[in-house]
């Protein structure tokens, strides 16, 4: 939890205790379903919870801003996302429904409001938002094909609307096709942790 006040030193009450709670929720849910790495379990809050936060350091988004959490497994980066931005709404998809219970209790556990999560593949997601928001799902190509149809035109927020990914190692073959309209981020000029060498927020207007 320490690492997250380092970095977002404005928390709310609120904010403080809904994070908090997150290491406890995932060390009992993990034990019965292996949502997050068994040895990467005490890297939560680096390696999952601020990794997630690496688009809310990368981007503003307005009040009402509406956000589709794809392939969220057991909640990232929705759910740490949701805590951070609460004035935004979130809903987490994903095709494996034990994962997908997870995210859900955890929800409920930590009272978040501006949230839900549902067991449903990116192809039956039929929603419109201004963004879609993803972590180490599939390549982006893969991505965007599904996640078109989802990316409403109407505009209010200072990038226009599209896919917003979390991303590690040589990503160059994966975004060449998208060169020209991508916005790339390396997250070690926010984070100066080691992990975050060689991870990347990348952004693609749609």
């Amino acid at each position: 939890m320490e690492i997250i006040e380092k970095y977002f030193n404005e928390l709310t009450d609120t904010q403080r205790q809904q994070l908090a709670q997150l290491d406890a929720l995932y060390r009992e849910w993990n034990a019965k379903i292996n949502v997050i790495s068994r040895k990467d379990i005490d890297n939560l809050y680096e390696h999952h919870v601020l990794h997630s936060l690496a688009i809310a350091r990368a981007y503003r988004f307005q009040p009402d801003t509406h956000i589709l959490d794809f392939g969220t497994g057991g909640g990232f980066p929705g759910i740490p996302l949701a805590i951070m931005l609460p004035q935004c709404t979130f809903k987490l998809i994903d095709g494996t429904g034990k994962k997908i219970r997870v995210a859900q209790e955890v929800i409920k556990d930590i009272g978040l409001k501006n949230c839900e999560a549902v067991h449903l593949r990116g192809e039956e997601e039929k929603g419109q938002y201004d963004f879609v928001v993803s972590r180490a799902v599939m390549p982006l190509p893969d991505l965007l094909k599904i996640v078109r149809k989802n990316i409403s035109r109407q505009q209010h927020n200072a990038i226009g609307n599209g896919v917003i990914c979390l991303k590690g190692g040589n990503i160059e073959n994966e975004i060449a096709a998208y060169r020209r309209s991508a916005e790339i981020e390396d997250i070690s000029q926010w984070f100066e942790e080691e992990w975050f060498k060689e991870k990347f927020v990348v952004y693609v207007p749609v």
